[in-house]
């Protein structure tokens, strides 16, 4: 298991590191944060375990006895609706579709039986917390859309 930094400039982030990791957050390195953002510094998603955890925690309740689960096609459309932000209407806007998206879910059309329907698909698991996976690192570099430097929040934690 990968342990946080203790360079100098980091000493004020240990603290809340041990905290969080005892509240049940995995720790990742930078390194392996990079690795599951597809080595992208311009990608905030950890791409695989949200693919993951969006075909685990969703299901489609067809009738009383039966159950489905969302396409391939429409999991890959809830990442690319977290990907796709308003961002020219301004961070206020971009970050009120990620807030109702993260807490109402996001509707999407498919088709079960031959009869297509509008269904729910969430991002966080509300009722079973103990579903979603948390993680936190530390330093995590994303690259600036307006230059070629580096916004690097101390922390980041992901559900």
């Amino acid at each position: 298991m990968d342990t946080p930094s203790f360079k100098e400039d980091h000493i004020s982030q240990i603290p809340a590191l041990q905290l969080l990791q005892k509240l049940g957050y995995k720790y990742l390195s930078q390194d392996e944060a990079l690795k599951l953002r597809g080595s992208k510094t311009t990608n905030v998603i950890l791409e695989d375990i949200l693919r993951k955890q969006l075909k685990e925690i969703n299901c489609i309740r067809v009738s009383a006895k039966k159950t489905s689960i969302f396409t391939d096609e429409n999991i890959e459309k809830g990442i690319m609706a977290l990907k796709e932000l308003p961002m020219n209407e301004g961070y206020i806007a971009a970050s009120e579709t990620v807030y109702n998206l993260l807490t109402l879910g996001k509707a999407l059309e498919q088709s079960i039986d031959g009869d297509k329907k509008s269904f729910t698909r969430q991002y966080i698991d509300w009722k079973n917390p103990d579903n979603n996976f948390f993680h936190v690192t530390e330093e995590f570099g994303v690259m600036r859309s307006t230059s070629n430097g580096h916004y690097r929040p101390d922390l980041v934690l992901f559900i």
